[in-house]
């Protein structure tokens, strides 16, 4: 915030911001004719799109006031965007500009009457916010004046020609220094400690409190060779604090961290120990071979098949280890005051392998731990050649200058090369550290803190990336040697020097990083030659506008590897990536592990560290096409085609120099149901996660996973006990265990003594306890189903034996159909049916049970109803069972068994629950909650099925089972996203009535599955508290039903019409498969939506369903940005676009209100004045707008202009 004065003396408070799409209007009226002139016409959506920065500055009436676009090539063609800087040096040689410190203005617009404080402050901003800028270039025609405003901030260089005319430019600088300069950094003397003590007491009081008001005075008089204090000033004031020191705890930091690619932060010493002994070597085995590490250092979890952190898995890569490297670069002389100016050392370090046992939960079963056969430590002899920041704090207005200190404490340390500082990990990310390496923590570690390691050679600015040559292959082969990618890097780099593409022609590029003539980091991109099927497949246009690339500025990044100790430069390598391969995108995907252990992948890819600065981008929901039915209206084979699933990361020019910050809360989620994968999704992608495929989402390149069960809970300890014995910390915990199918507890009645139900008392409420045989099977996941297949093999099932099933659920069903399809036979197979709780059954529909039953019995499958479990083997010891005793309302029954699945009621895990009461947290049946989530436990949220409201909502009926838990996960991740997202407007308290009510969601509840006789089945339903469907159907708001054909032709299709018209139910039955992912968004749609279903249904033009709804009218309905039509569609009927009318919105609330009187039927006025004002070509231009732009998912569709 700063505030301006105009010449006239009005006062303008104004912001600085990103510039935004909304924005471009604005911009627009602008632009006056001298603008142009100094600029050119402009294309201002075009100039956005390929901008690295552009900056708007509005008043608190977010009135646009000023803008300025900033890129990393000149305008008006006076040099290639590839090959400036030769220009510039030519033309001031005194001016060290180069791309990592200069920038071009493209455009400045402001209001007139503050146009002068509007460039100062954009000016200002500008260098604020790009830490090495230090030039901002402004190319005018030479006839050209720069007028009163840009004078002020600009000074002319010389002239330089154009390329492509005549005409020569003047070329105008802005330096940094006239407007945030760099800092003067001296020792701390006692005379700073006034100027100081108010800086510091706005953060923190603590240390005031501990060791007295005068601390900091005594801190700065105690300085010796080992102990400094350092200031920096601006005008002779002190203005930040800096407190370093030799001394470091080394021998703690190896215990908890792995500092390995920083060779322990030690000198090379001919003892070290860096490879474990024989006896610890470990094999190669993709599931030993992980480590605790993750972009965001977020404590997550993870199954260890899946692949760990691509930082992890790069780490993991390096085949051997070799003992650091140093190499004395050549002086360099830097172009700013005060940087070193000396031989410094760039080490050359290879990453060790750690090998060690990281841990996951599952809710549902217990996981075994293998014994930890990986706790070596490589042992370091040589001395320390690391220092600590002790303390610092600086003012906020010059906490963008932080890194200036690092030049002078690194002087006070000549025989140091590392600078490292610990930092709590719920400590917001301050600008210092954003240039530290965070390092990774060992998974046994239990500090509360978190470890940055700065290389001295960081502070060299002479970094240089351009195009490889044959000369580099030397220091690339050195700098990936103990890479497992090495060969393919190489490979690449030999094809880009002998012909610059693939032997298929595609186009191939690869730049190289220099420092002092030596070669730290490469990276190998070709031309994306699969872009339609990234724009169909993937939501990129949240981050470009897709008509604005050209299809050659699409890169596609294969490798890209770079030297830790400048890893605070990948964002920078990545723009030049972008300026010097004429590439306005980069795409990096991230394909899943096969069993095997190989990349599914058509070319090799090398795990990047650049991934921390790409962004995760949505895959988008597929329309499920009828093909045959389309013809030559279906979309192009490069939309519908089935390529590949893998999960896509982006950047792009815009990207560039946009800050991002990291989260370092550990954030741990016990759970891997459909709320926590929701939940885990939406932090990482701020969206709920897709349907179709998690391998489109790559969960594991951003979270660790702990593969086993929770014991325990230490709350004041924060932290979760895993198989008794391993412990996770946490600062917040999520518990989305779900409530899972349990081990059922026979009556231990004895049935020769014919009892009846009657007799027998209910042990659904008892928790067996006795040892669960080894043929006995809950399915409560995919590792339960892969177990239960292996025994049918392994056991010759399918030829022999009997198979109980026992329980009431919709699982039964498609556990049946699947033995039957197995070749079990049908009279192998017994189905037995404990008594309902509820009148309610599992499928709630009698025409669809009907179906079932006929299936079942003309399959030969036994069917027993209403029985309780007595007794395993006739009450001897249980495993294997043998024989399964049931009592009835009538007389008992014995079934022999070879195996016996329990589908009982859901309920959760007892150990879990014993986790919960022990932790005292409130459980009442089951685990207690408020309207956000939270528990009796500030730090302890919960959802899903697992969860209750509290008794104080009065509101029992109602819990998360009753909703969608992928949106319950979304939900969940909003609130949590509340407390990290900067962005993000401040959470206002609600009304204390407010907080009494329990929320209300709205997304579909969806069940199905393949039932007995082959039939597919679907039902999508609104949530609500269950009814039996003849109860809902007597209701008199109940709507209305459209069904089409029949259970017994296995073509049953019925749609339930609200009293409002909306789909409120969908259920299917079919004997073939159906695509059931486009009937699900049919829920909620309009009835005149469907092409006015109704009256087409009674006028009977609508026999089937399945085929009215493969009709190509349709396939829009389908589409998954149909919701964002709608919404443009409200906001042009809600808003008021005629002077001398209401909104159509208002307008029918006013005739609802019997505000005015009509002298014709108010459906009919409300159609003529649609038909006759402007709203009508709104509506129309936007539904084209939307049918052009989608159309290579929509071809199906006309327009106008394609006829």
């Amino acid at each position: 915030m700063s505030v301006l004065t105009s010449p006239r003396g009005k006062v303008e408070v104004v912001h600085c911001r990103r510039t935004e799409t909304q924005d471009i209007y604005c911009i627009k009226n602008l632009i006056r004719k001298f603008t142009q002139k100094l600029f050119g016409n402009l294309n201002i959506i075009y100039l956005l799109e390929k901008a690295n920065l552009a900056i708007t500055l509005h008043n608190d009436q977010e009135e646009i006031m000023a803008q300025a676009t900033f890129l990393d090539y000149p305008n008006w063609n006076i040099a290639t965007q590839d090959d400036w800087v030769s220009v510039f040096r030519e033309l001031d040689s005194d001016i060290p500009c180069t791309p990592l410190n200069t920038l071009f203005m493209h455009l400045f617009v402001a209001v007139d009457e503050y146009s002068v404080g509007c460039c100062k402050e954009i000016i200002r901003t500008v260098f604020k916010a790009v830490l090495d800028l230090h030039f901002v270039f402004l190319i005018v025609p030479s006839c050209m004046s720069l007028g009163s405003t840009l004078i002020t901030v600009f000074s002319q260089v010389g002239y330089v020609p154009s390329l492509t005319n005549d005409e020569d430019f003047a070329v105008h600088v802005c330096h940094r220094h006239n407007h945030y300069p760099q800092l003067h950094v001296r020792k701390a003397r006692v005379e700073d400690h006034d100027d100081l003590m108010p800086i510091f007491l706005h953060h923190d009081t603590i240390l005031k409190e501990t060791y007295g008001e005068y601390f900091l005075a005594e801190l700065i008089e105690a300085q010796d060779e080992e102990n400094h204090a350092v200031v920096c000033e601006v005008e002779g004031v002190a203005v930040g604090f800096m407190s370093v020191c030799s001394q470091v705890n080394l021998e703690l930091l190896h215990k908890c961290f792995d500092l390995a690619p920083f060779h322990g932060l030690c000198i090379p010493h001919q003892d070290d120990i860096l490879e474990p002994p024989q006896e610890f070597s470990i094999h190669e085995s993709s599931d030993s071979q992980l480590e605790n590490s993750s972009e965001e250092s977020q404590k997550i979890v993870k199954e260890p098949q899946e692949a760990v952190s691509l930082e992890t898995r790069e780490s993991i890569q390096r085949k051997g280890t070799e003992a650091a490297v140093e190499e004395a670069l050549s002086p360099v002389t830097s172009e700013n005051t005060g940087e070193v100016e000396d031989s410094e050392k760039l080490s050359q370090v290879s990453s060790m392998v750690y090998m060690g046992y990281y841990i996951s939960h599952r809710s549902s079963l217990s996981v075994s731990l293998p014994e930890d056969t990986s706790s070596f430590r490589p042992i370091y002899k040589g001395a320390s050649t690391a220092f600590c920041i002790q303390l610092f704090f600086i003012d906020e207005k010059y906490e963008a200058r932080s890194l200036d200190f690092m030049n002078f404490v690194f002087h006070l340390f000549h025989d140091k090369d590392f600078c490292i500082v610990s930092v709590p990990h719920l400590t917001p990310e301050f600008v210092l550290i954003q240039s530290f390496v965070k390092v990774v923590p060992f998974n046994n570690c239990t500090l509360e803190q978190d470890l940055y390691v700065f290389h001295r050679a960081g502070l060299l600015k002479t970094i240089k990336i351009r195009l490889a040559t044959l000369l580099d292959t030397p220091g690339v082969e050195k700098l990936v040697k103990t890479l497992m990618p090495c060969k393919s890097i190489l490979e690449d780099l030999k094809q880009y020097n002998e012909a610059r593409r693939d032997p298929d022609g595609t186009p191939l590029q690869v730049f190289v990083a220099e420092v002092a003539e030596q070669v730290v980091g490469i990276a190998v991109i070709r031309n994306e030659m699969d872009i339609e099927y990234i724009r169909s497949h993937y939501n990129i246009e949240d981050f470009i506008y897709f008509n604005h690339h050209q299809r050659e500025e699409h890169g596609h990044l294969y490798h890209f590897v770079l030297n830790p100790i400048f890893r605070h430069y990948t964002k920078f390598f990545l723009k030049e990536i972008l300026r010097l391969g004429y590439k306005s995108c980069l795409y990096y995907p991230v394909y899943p592990q096969v069993k095997e252990g190989k990349v599914q992948s058509p070319k090799a890819h090398s795990l990047t560290s650049a991934l921390h600065y790409l962004v995760p981008v949505r895959p988008r929901r597929q329309i499920v096409y009828p093909l045959e039915k389309l013809g030559i209206n279906a979309p192009s084979k490069e939309v519908s085609k089935d390529a590949l699933s893998y999960a896509l990361n982006h950047t792009n020019r815009k990207l560039s120099l946009e800050p991002k910050i990291t989260v370092n809360a550990k954030i741990v989620v016990v759970g891997a149901s459909n709320v926590g994968i929701s939940f885990l999704e939406t932090l990482v992608f701020c969206h709920c996660y897709n349907d179709r495929d998690h391998e489109l989402m790559s969960l594991c390149s951003w979270v660790n996973v702990v593969v086993a069960k929770m014991t325990a809970i230490d709350r004041a300890a924060k932290q979760v006990v895993v198989s008794r014995e391993k412990v996770v910390l946490y600062d917040h915990l999520i518990l989305c265990t779900g409530r899972q199918y349990q081990v059922p507890c026979p009556t231990e009645v004895d049935i020769s003594l014919h009892p009846t139900n009657r007799e027998v008392s209910n042990s659904c409420l008892r928790r067996y306890s006795g040892p669960i045989p080894c043929n006995h099977f809950t399915l409560n996941d995919e590792e339960d189903c892969l177990r239960a297949l292996a025994w049918i093999k392994n056991n010759s099932i399918t030829a022999e034996g009997n198979i109980i099933i026992y329980g009431n659920s919709i699982d039964t069903y498609t556990t049946v159909e699947t033995l039957l399809s197995l070749g079990v036979r049908g009279s192998c197979i017994h189905l037995v049916q404990h008594p309902p709780t509820s009148i309610i059954t599992c499928i709630n529909d009698c025409a669809v049970e009907g179906a079932i039953e006929d299936a079942l019995q003309a399959a030969g499958v036994n069917v027993y109803r209403d029985a309780l479990l007595a007794q395993w083997n006739n009450g001897l010891y249980p495993d294997p069972i043998h024989t399964a005793s049931f009592t009835t309302p009538t007389k008992p029954f014995q079934l022999p068994c070879s195996m016996f699945f329990s589908f009982l009621e859901k309920n959760v895990d007892y150990e879990t629950f014993k986790a919960f009461n022990d932790a005292c947290l409130v459980y009442d049946g089951r685990l207690v909650i408020d309207s956000n989530f939270h528990t009796n436990d500030i730090a302890i949220r919960a959802a899903g099925p697992l969860t209750k409201f509290s008794n104080r909502y009065y509101s029992n009926e109602w819990t998360h089972s009753n909703f969608n838990s992928k949106e319950i996960g979304f939900q969940l991740a909003a609130a949590m996203l509340k407390l990290f997202d900067p962005t993000l407007e401040p959470v206002t308290e609600p009304p204390a009535d407010l907080d009494r009510l329990i929320p209300m969601y709205k997304g579909a509840k969806i069940k199905g599955g393949i039932l007995p006789g082959s039939y597919h089945y679907l039902h999508v339903s609104k949530p609500a508290i269950p009814t039996p469907l003849e109860v809902q159907r007597a209701q008199s708001d109940f709507g209305s039903e459209i069904v089409t054909g029949n259970v017994k032709n296995g073509n049953y299709f019925r749609i339930h019409i609200n009293k409002y018209r909306m789909v409120e139910t969908i259920t299917c039955l079919s004997k073939v498969p159906f695509p059931a992912s486009n009937y699900i968004r049919l829920f909620g749609q309009h009835e005149q939506a469907l092409n006015n279903l109704c009256a087409r249904y009674e006028d009977g033009l609508v026999p089937d369903l399945y085929s009215y709804f493969t009709e190509p009218w349709c396939m829009a309905l389908f589409h998954d940005r149909f919701i964002d039509l709608r919404k443009a569609l409200h906001q042009i009927l809600s808003s008021k676009e005629d002077e001398d009318l209401p909104s159509m919105e208002e307008l029918a609330r006013q005739i609802e209100d019997e505000e005015i009187n009509l002298p014709e039927k108010p459906r009919n006025y409300l159609k003529r004045v649609f038909q006759e004002t402007i709203y009508r070509p709104l509506v129309e231009k936007s539904i084209l707008d939307y049918l052009h732009y989608n159309h290579y998912h929509l071809p199906m569709y006309a327009w106008p202009g394609i006829i």
